[in-house]
């Protein structure tokens, strides 16, 4: 049986049960007695809770049908992704991939060999390509591509810090990069500069590099920052896992006031909102993103490509996430 992908209507428990119940049967080609269909995971990081929860997600459906999912670690490393690629060609078992690579357009030509191979492709969170921002397939023959567009992410981003702002003249902000230089960070910056530009009051001071694995590096990153700018107004990350770790380093400064933004909409941010120490946040939606990328893989395995997939253009008030609307949020990773 095949169903098509779903809207997102919200990162609540309501939307958080329609996405878990992608759990049923989903093609055909999964049925058969000739032994479980292999696809392969090629995730950015096995230690990124994001990425782990989308790969979560894949896990439970793949259970339910017949299909087995091996993942291959990247592991932040440049280049690492096409390797693992020409890997799965080599290896003659598998029907598909699923990628999520930082290493944006450098992995297409790895891509169109799996695809001449005959695989189906599913890119699931980061961009192929160089347009970013659409969700849409760039690479002729991808099946589908799951994810939110990094221009969509810096525009709510930006909206948020314009909000924090408003009472402030000057408005000084420090801006933490994930893995600066990333297809994600760039572009995610791009529409963010594009945003707070219309504002003269505010002003980035600061730049950091936080990553996207914990919070020894963000809280290492704040404290430099702190050194040369001891006093600002907004801290504003691409991802949760940077406010977490500027958040110990500000507490323990005693800079309780500094306004907090993320990304991510994550068990952290969800309950930083609700105890006032965090200000706002971008929601997102990995287990979703997770199911759907599945959902995908099987509806190309029957044929059918579905093309692209944002599940957040339907979130609650556009996936801005304030101490107003936190309740409205249900967080679906770690942070």
């Amino acid at each position: 049986m095949r169903i098509r992908a779903r809207a997102v209507a919200g990162i609540s428990a309501a939307s958080l049960a329609l996405a878990m119940a992608s759990g049923c049967a989903v093609s055909g080609k999964s049925d058969s007695g000739d032994g479980p269909v292999k696809i392969a995971y090629l995730t950015a990081s096995a230690a990124n809770t994001w990425l782990t929860a989308s790969g979560k997600a894949m896990q439970e459906d793949a259970k339910k049908n017949n299909v087995e999912i091996t993942t291959f670690d990247a592991k932040f490393t440049p280049g690492a992704a096409a390797k693992q690629v020409q890997d799965v060609i080599s290896s003659g078992q598998y029907k598909g991939i699923i990628i999520a690579t930082v290493d944006g357009a450098g992995v297409i030509p790895a891509l169109q060999k799996a695809i001449k191979a005959g695989l189906k492709v599913v890119v699931l969170n980061q961009i192929i390509g160089t347009e970013l921002d659409t969700a849409d397939p760039q690479v002729p023959g991808v099946s589908a591509s799951v994810l939110a567009p990094p221009t969509a992410t810096g525009e709510r981003v930006g909206k948020l810090t314009v909000d924090a702002c408003a009472d402030l003249d000057p408005c000084r902000v420090v801006f933490m990069y994930g893995q600066k230089g990333t297809p994600f960070d760039t572009a995610l910056r791009s529409t963010f500069d594009e945003q707070i530009g219309a504002h003269p009051s505010i002003t980035v001071i600061a730049e950091g590099q936080g990553g996207f694995l914990g919070t020894d590096e963000p809280k290492k990153a704040t404290q430099d920052i702190l050194q040369a700018h001891p006093a600002f107004d907004v801290l504003v990350g691409t991802g949760d896992q940077q406010i977490r770790g500027a958040h110990l380093a500000l507490k323990a400064a005693g800079k309780t006031d500094v306004k907090l933004i993320g990304v991510g909409g994550s068990e952290p941010a969800i309950a930083g909102l609700k105890d006032g120490t965090w200000w706002g946040d971008v929601a997102g939606a990995p287990e979703t993103e997770g199911h759907q990328a599945f959902e995908a893989m099987m509806n190309a395995l029957d044929g059918t490509d579905d093309g692209g997939i944002d599940v957040t253009t339907s979130l609650v008030d556009d996936g801005l996430i304030t101490q107003a609307n936190v309740d409205e949020f249900t967080p679906q990773w770690a942070g």
